[in-house]
């Protein structure tokens, strides 16, 4: 028989038993769309945690402090080395450097930061700046530290979503962002209301070579301070800790240039009230940003080794991408249940197909019909089912997502959430679903494809 007429009977056979044949179908599409349901649901957690956590700047950089300089355990982790014990009270012993220890630096300056940017995988490097500035909205003043945000962060962490207003227009506008917590001390009742208004910041005076000041500047009692006035352009919801990605959220936000120009200038005062101080301007911490986050362990060790501490949430990101194909190992195993019930249907229904045509089976043979013809016959069904179930399956478990991750969504943001795509069905999982579907069915038909091979022809064109 050529293959042609064997593809012809195994179809027409299905066909002769319409409902049988639809409810082993339907058996198989249900352990396909619950198994690839399962490991949708996975691949789509994963992909909107590591989406988000990586679009905020999170993963791709590199906060760089002095050597040694890191506080508390961040230090000892930024180093790799391993953390004293709870409770521990006594002086910190400082540890005799290795033969070929690579000495420690502590010159974060502009220099630095060309040798930073000059690293391979680098994108950017700038300083993490904290400007000293008192704030004054009306009557009411308070002593703040002004945090630079660079250009490059508008589309980044807690700057992604501004709840009221906009970004900056420019590294060297008047401008800031204050946070929703500070924003509600100076305003309780409406807070929004700010973005659009003024908020004088008084600080030390900048020299020749900064951003021109705003308009409309005056100076304060101390003629080495002056008074900007600062347009609020917008309020962001939350604060974050000084590890908080490209640009921490602050609780007073300004662009980096203004930021740099006025600590340069509170550096410059202090260094003449006290001329003992080293004149060179040098940052407590410096932002690395790298081209992508997979090169973060490579730039780490290339600054480690240039003596300063680095440190980065690269390695909680390779945690959690661990942790999710563990999630989806699980899920498969809970999907693969459903499947493996179906795959029993299959049998069953392969076994009643050779009692019922066991006389067909025997006539076959004896016009010469072959044992591999008859097997071939049978796992041609067996894999139609798998091919037919398979398919179904997968459309059915697109649909079945589709209705979760809709009420899913509506939920989320009835609660204040952002919505996302919770099931996500690359083109692998279609096509690893539709195959593992025919390869089980072609498993679960192998047995009683050889039964009905080995059956006795002289016997079987004798079976009622």
């Amino acid at each position: 028989m050529t293959f042609r007429d064997t593809l012809s009977l195994a179809l027409r056979n299905l066909g002769e038993a319409k409902l049988r044949t639809s409810l082993t179908t339907l058996g198989v599409s249900s352990g396909i769309a619950s198994l690839a349901g399962m490991i949708s649901l996975g691949i789509g957690l994963q992909d909107q945690f590591v989406a988000r956590f990586t679009k905020s700047g999170l993963f791709d950089t590199i906060t760089v402090t002095p050597g040694q300089d890191l506080p508390g355990g961040l230090a000892t982790l930024a180093r790799g080395g391993a953390r004293r014990g709870f409770g521990a009270r006594r002086r910190p012993e400082r540890a005799a450097p290795a033969p070929n220890a690579t000495p420690l630096r502590s010159d974060l300056t502009d220099e630095t930061i060309k040798e930073l940017a000059a690293l391979d995988s680098v994108t950017e490097v700038y300083p993490s700046v904290r400007a000293p500035v008192e704030a004054k909205f009306g009557n009411d003043s308070e002593g703040i530290l002004a945090a630079g945000v660079p250009m490059s962060a508008q589309d980044e962490g807690g700057f992604q979503s501004i709840t009221f207003g906009r970004f900056f227009s420019s590294d060297g506008a008047a401008e800031c962002l204050l946070s929703l917590d500070m924003a509600k001390r100076i305003d309780q009742t409406n807070p929004q209301a700010l973005v659009g208004k003024d908020l004088i910041l008084i600080h030390a005076a900048p020299s020749g070579g900064n951003p021109p000041p705003a308009a409309g500047i005056a100076l304060s009692a101390n003629a080495s301070r002056i008074e900007v006035p600062y347009r609020i352009v917008g309020i962001i919801e939350r604060e974050t800790g000084p590890f908080g990605g490209t640009a921490a959220v602050s609780g007073l936000m300004i662009p980096l240039g203004r930021a740099s120009a006025i600590a340069a200038a509170t550096r410059a005062l202090q260094q003449a009230l006290l001329p003992e101080r080293g004149s060179e301007r040098t940052y407590n911490a410096v932002i690395v940003k790298v081209r992508h986050a997979q090169s973060v362990q490579d730039v780490e060790d290339q600054i480690r080794k240039k003596g300063f501490s680095a440190f980065s949430l690269n390695d909680a990101l390779q945690g959690a991408k661990r942790g999710f194909i563990i999630l989806d190992i699980v899920l498969s195993l809970i999907g693969s249940i459903a499947l493996t019930v179906s795959s029993l249907g299959i049998m069953n229904t392969m076994v009643m197909s050779i009692l019922e045509r066991t006389r067909e089976i025997g006539i076959m043979k004896a016009i010469g019909g072959s044992d591999g013809d008859i097997r071939r016959i049978f796992l041609i069904e067996a894999s139609a089912i798998g091919l037919f179930g398979g398919l179904t399956g997968v459309v059915l478990g697109w649909i079945v997502g589709r209705i979760i991750n809709l009420g899913a969504n509506v939920y989320i943001q009835t609660q204040g959430g952002t919505a996302g795509n919770l099931f996500s069905l690359p083109l692998w999982l279609i096509g690893g679903a539709v195959g593992f579907s025919v390869t089980i069915s072609l498993i679960a038909g192998s047995y009683p494809a050889a039964r009905a091979a080995r059956l006795d022809p002289i016997r079987a064109l004798r079976h009622d």
